[in-house]
């Protein structure tokens, strides 16, 4: 799709990754950018439409999809890091985890990909992670959800085709953001470099993009272990 004159939605817009799509899309063209964050009042970026969002809301998600009914262009990019292990952690947090990675953004999808069809069509990118392939016990609860929101990238891809709709998964791993705060500098990527690929992958209708060296050597060796079956 074209970015230019479209409308975005882009989720956890307040900060890092978020905040970069935005002031990007603005770049590029969209006419309108609707900033979505649980904080909306700490959207300091000019030229969007700052809204009130939680993934873990249903009704947040509800009432900011009838704001934005304009949306041709839906970025999932909210989401935590609980850090929880899988048998011997918190089992709320694993719930957390769950519920933002995979239930929150199918939500949200569900509730804009409606709208983006009679809209005429456009595009879902949703954010995941190396972690969505290489799974450690210290990231467990991080690693299950971005693995379901994998699965469902690939589903709704299937799904939403005949309505217009194409969907890019952006696999990345660790980038120079709060999140990642205590990871040492030299093994963090570029934000703003990791969105202006997404970016350039939405309007080239790739279903995915690679976001750094590390992720692309993690789908390597799944290829090759693959292979070897």
């Amino acid at each position: 799709m074209n970015i230019e004159n479209s409308v975005a939605f882009v989720t956890g817009a307040n900060r890092g990754l978020g905040r970069h799509f935005a002031s990007q899309l603005l770049e590029r063209g969209a006419t309108r950018v609707y900033a979505a964050a649980r904080n909306p009042e700490r959207v300091d970026l000019p030229g969007v439409v700052p809204v009130r969002f939680d993934l873990t809301d249903p009704e947040s998600i509800v009432q900011a999809a009838a704001l934005a009914s304009d949306t041709t262009l839906l970025v999932n990019n909210a989401g935590i890091s609980t850090h929880t292990r899988l048998t011997d952690g918190d089992f709320d947090q694993i719930r957390l985890e769950l519920q933002t990675h995979f239930f929150g953004t199918l939500a949200t999808t569900r509730a804009l990909a409606p709208a983006i069809a009679a809209n005429g069509g456009g595009a879902i990118l949703n954010v995941l992670s190396v972690l969505s392939w290489r799974h450690l016990p210290d990231y467990g609860a991080y690693s299950a959800a971005k693995a379901a929101a994998w699965a469902m990238t690939n589903v709704i891809r299937q799904e939403l085709a005949p309505s217009g709709i194409s969907v890019t998964a952006l696999h990345v791993g660790y980038m120079d953001t709060d999140m990642a705060s205590y990871v040492a500098p030299e093994n963090k990527t570029d934000p703003a470099a990791v969105a202006a690929a997404a970016l350039d992958g939405i309007e080239a209708g790739d279903t995915e993009v690679i976001g750094d060296e590390l992720t692309r050597n993690v789908k390597r060796g799944l290829a090759e272990a693959t292979a070897l079956v």
